[in-house]
């Protein structure tokens, strides 16, 4: 145990990737714009005070849906994390959370991790990001549970995995908006009738399973696991994993990961920027989960690189969020650049 420790210490040292750690002045409000056009340029930084909405044309077509080939539905399968363990047959894991295990499997519910290029032409990565931010100051500024936006960000997600679309052809409340009010936070940009048609092109193409698991639903039940025997504050560590899992969405290639391990990979990250000389992994979360931490560590390493702010995004929604006192200011803390691969072995029993 002593040379364990040992080496996470020596490995904690060692630090190789350059910490990009954001200010602790925690930001005046600002008051939301509007979506206005999204540039297609990956390289293009959007400017929300200069923005001016342009009126799409109203007579565009969505394209035919594409098929999926027998190459591309192996290739799909061959890109989710395998579970190491069975949480099926462990005394752990709720009757619930099995349950979300089966139904996030059904490929009829998940997205495509290669839909951009495949089957978009007109839109970007970036573009989605630049989407997803403004979908989270939409959320904030109409008070909605973070399950509608986590939602939505399926939803859309599902159907661009299937139709071509226009870039011109944009994108359970207890008192939803009303239809007059998406038309306002566009800006006018549509009218009711065309937020209606995308409504039921959506629910259409859905098939009305507007239910699907999210990462939320399983972050919700692991963080319950995660705070058991934990000394860790439990409103700090809601909030931070809640803040990586925000991070997630922004960011194209989370598609690829299953929405369980990206909340039981936002759990680890969590206990490691909270208590980075503790394994962040333990047994008990092991079998609950079914990840064991080697299934973890592409998606750990994705997400920390996001709060870390590797690639210099310039969108902030989720980071001015989080960065508020209602959220315990979990977006101003930082992390070690760098996580022990000694973390990633396996636990011994």
């Amino acid at each position: 145990m002593d040379e364990q420790e040992n080496s996470v210490s020596t490995t904690l040292s060692s630090n190789k990737r350059p910490s990009m750690s954001p200010s602790l002045q925690i930001p005046a409000p600002k008051k939301r714009v509007v979506l206005g056009e999204i540039s297609n340029s990956t390289n293009d930084v959007v400017s929300t005070q200069n923005s001016a909405p342009k009126k799409p044309k109203s007579s565009l077509k969505k394209k035919k849906k594409k098929k999926t080939t027998k190459r591309e539905g192996e290739a799909l399968k061959t890109e989710l994390v395998v579970r190491s363990v069975d949480p099926h047959k462990s005394d752990h894991s709720s009757s619930i959370y099995r349950h979300l295990l089966s139904l996030e499997m059904d490929m009829n519910k998940r997205s495509s991790p290669s839909y951009m290029g495949r089957v978009q032409n007109d839109i970007s990565p970036n573009m989605r990001g630049i989407l997803v931010d403004w979908l989270v100051e939409v959320a904030e500024e109409y008070q909605l549970v973070t399950d509608t936006l986590f939602l939505t960000v399926s939803y859309i997600d599902r159907y661009l995995s299937s139709y071509a679309i226009s870039r011109n052809k944009k994108y359970e409340e207890i008192c939803p908006p009303r239809v007059e009010d998406f038309c306002y936070i566009t800006d006018n940009t549509y009218i009711m009738e065309e937020v209606l048609e995308m409504e039921r092109d959506v629910l259409k193409f859905l098939n009305f399973d507007t239910g699907p698991p999210t990462t939320k639903n399983f972050l919700r039940i692991l963080t319950r696991a995660a705070l058991e025997n934990s000394k860790s504050s439990k409103t700090q560590l809601e909030f931070l994993s809640c803040y990586l899992v925000e991070l997630s969405l922004l960011d194209y290639s989370c598609v690829q990961f299953l929405p369980s391990v990206v909340a039981a990979s936002a759990i680890f990250l969590s206990r490691f920027m909270i208590q980075p000389e503790v394994h962040p992994w333990s047994l008990a979360l092991q079998s609950y989960s079914g990840y064991r931490p080697s299934d973890l560590k592409m998606c750990v390493h994705v997400i920390h690189d996001l709060q870390l702010n590797i690639k210099g995004s310039s969108l902030r929604a989720v980071r001015d969020k989080y960065r508020r006192p209602k959220y315990a200011c979990v977006g101003t803390l930082t992390s070690l650049p760098e996580i022990p691969a000694i973390y990633f072995e396996a636990i011994d029993i």
